[in-house]
């Protein structure tokens, strides 16, 4: 879900729209803001992941930071995730997660509009058994929100998504990070790491 800083409309007419792939809303298509830079990550690198991840979701607390379209998080409530919090800085992109939430009827998701760093250093630590990274390309987020997510947001065992362009190198992570799964699909990487111990800063 890429989103570009102070992203503006795009100027496009028709609603861009995104497709929940499987779970108790398979195939339900909700509206996503029409801003330039953002889009629901491609439904095969979505299909990928959540068959990586699929037996780990139901009953899971999850974390779809710069949620962009909300594609990662609504796909794992849709497979049974117990709590998503989606957190972006935009204030359209908030508002139209929070309407895809009622058009739902999903009551156990927060949104939150805030920096996705700020957040994650201001608020109460809730540990997090899945986390989705997905941050817009080349503006070196990953280095600032790894370190964060090691202060009290991993529960044991934990697994973090992270979508990043495929130039781009990855920050350095902590070697209690094991890389489980790895693909490339056009100009983007896509990894699943598991976090085989949590350090409580």
């Amino acid at each position: 879900m890429k989103k570009l800083n102070n992203a503006k409309p795009s100027g496009k007419t028709k609603p861009s729209k995104l497709r929940i792939i499987s779970g108790e809303w398979r195939s339900r298509q909700l509206p996503i803001p029409n801003i330039e830079g953002l889009r629901p990550t491609p439904d095969r690198v979505r299909e990928t992941l959540f068959n990586w991840i699929n037996h780990y979701i139901p009953g899971a607390c999850c974390g779809d930071f710069f949620c962009g379209s909300g594609a990662l998080g609504l796909e794992a409530l849709s497979r049974g995730a117990k709590h998503l919090t989606f957190v972006d800085n935009s204030k359209q992109v908030t508002r139209q997660m929070q309407e895809n939430l009622s058009t739902l009827n999903a009551k156990n998701a927060q949104v939150v509009q805030q920096n996705a760093a700020q957040f994650l250093e201001t608020a109460t630590p809730q540990a997090l058994d899945i986390v989705f990274l997905d941050p817009p390309f080349r503006k070196g987020w990953l280095g600032q929100i790894i370190p964060l997510l090691e202060r009290g947001w991993l529960a044991p065992r934990a697994l973090v998504y992270i979508e990043m362009e495929k130039e781009a190198s990855l920050p350095e992570l902590p070697s209690h990070w094991q890389l489980s799964k790895e693909k490339t699909a056009g100009q983007l990487v896509y990894r699943l790491f598991e976090v085989t111990q949590v350090d409580h800063q």
